[in-house]
């Protein structure tokens, strides 16, 4: 076996540049080679480029130029940082003395179901621990994600819960605070290709079980809906799960029920958005939506279309919008124990914090099982020869 099998990808990015360095190929002051030509020279992903580089910036062998690009450092000149990694300098993990007994929490909003629940399993946690929190709302974007990490690292907070915003382009500062041993636990998503600690709900399972239980109800027409401004991990998951149960039974998938991309405002022109004339032209007999929110924005455009829900169409929704929908006991989800969620996370947090193996010690990935129930806005495909 050559030696170079045994080295990760990202190290050997990490010792190419370093090669140029000491060999003076680079020298102070010149510019590296870009993440684009460096993932073509070793046929490796962006992340694992973004992964190598972080690394040396930490080790200040390379510093960025926001705009302009990244470069080596001169070595005998201290780069000001306001990574998280500052933060750990201030944390003893063997003194109780130096505790702020403080965590940040960092997610896009809590307007909706799921994340106020998350959030309260997230109080309870470190209530019942003697800790705090703060809560830093990114909106979505991955700049103000980053200045929340490093508002929360100025602050002295001991770790920090991160339900974090997904693009192609990965937030820094995470992979900076992983390499500084930082404790971090990831909420709902996680970055792939970067090991860490995290907690999900499997969201292929609950798409899976979703289609299963419309198909035992006669429906074949059966559409997916997203209405997230990005295509996240969460969101890819789940489309993943749904295409797979259609693969397990040998039907054809119809791209045209895979429904994403769009954003629905007021509904008092409901009429004018193309979701309304796809619900109102029976395009499809069923809908999972992956979120609370959407699911009720779907059986109003129904009942506005002069539809039944569960008569004519029927809807299952990731979480349960069931507490604003009049006449509905029960609106059928994917229930997520976001709540659970949440406690598990403040824990699995406080585990790290207070654990003796730092950033050696393994990463707690927990994939939370989920559950189908079944409620009143599900019902049998009429139509269907079943």
């Amino acid at each position: 076996m050559n030696s170079t099998d045994r080295i990760p990808l990202y190290q050997m990015v990490q010792e190419y540049i370093r090669d140029l360095i000491t060999s003076q190929v680079l020298k102070v002051g010149d510019r590296i080679p870009t993440e684009k030509e460096l993932m073509e020279r070793f046929g490796v992903s962006k992340i694992t480029v973004v992964n190598a580089l972080s690394g040396l910036v930490n080790e200040r062998i390379i510093t960025r130029v926001p705009g302009k690009g990244t470069f080596v450092s001169d070595h005998e000149y201290e780069i000001p940082t306001t990574s998280p990694k500052s933060a750990v300098k201030h944390i003893n993990k063997n003194s109780e003395e130096s505790r702020t007994r403080l965590i940040g929490l960092i997610m896009p909003s809590i307007y909706d179901y799921f994340t106020i629940r998350l959030v309260h399993g997230i109080q309870q946690a470190l209530n019942e621990n003697d800790y705090r929190f703060v809560i830093y709302l990114s909106e979505g974007n991955i700049e103000k994600e980053k200045e929340a990490i490093q508002t929360c690292s100025k602050i002295g907070v001991e770790g920090l819960l991160i339900f974090p915003v997904d693009e192609e382009l990965f937030n820094e500062e995470i992979l900076s605070m992983k390499f500084a041993g930082f404790p971090f636990v990831l909420i709902d998503r996680y970055l792939p290709g970067v090991e860490t600690h995290y907690i999900a709900s499997d969201g292929r399972l609950g798409a899976n079980m979703a289609v299963n239980y419309l198909w035992e109800l006669g429906h074949r027409e059966i559409a997916i809906c997203s209405d997230s401004p990005i295509q996240t991990v969460t969101v890819q998951e789940r489309i993943d799960g749904y295409m797979s149960a259609f693969k397990e039974k040998g039907s054809l998938i119809n791209p045209a029920h895979i429904v994403t991309g769009f954003e629905i405002g007021s509904l008092e022109r409901a009429e004018t958005h193309p979701l309304y004339r796809y619900i109102q032209n029976r395009m499809a007999t069923a809908y999972i939506t992956l979120n609370g929110s959407l699911g009720v924005k779907i059986y109003q455009m129904a009942r506005q279309a002069g539809l039944k829900v569960p008569e004519d169409i029927s809807i299952i929704s990731f979480d349960d919008p069931t507490s604003i929908i009049e006449g509905y006991s029960t609106f059928t989800h994917v229930k997520q124990f976001e709540r659970d969620m949440g406690y598990r996370a403040a824990y699995t947090l406080l585990e790290v914090i207070h654990s003796d193996d730092g950033e050696h010690g393994k990463y707690i990935k927990t994939l939370v099982e989920p559950e189908l129930v079944i409620g009143e806005t599900t019902g049998k495909n009429v139509s269907s020869p079943t």
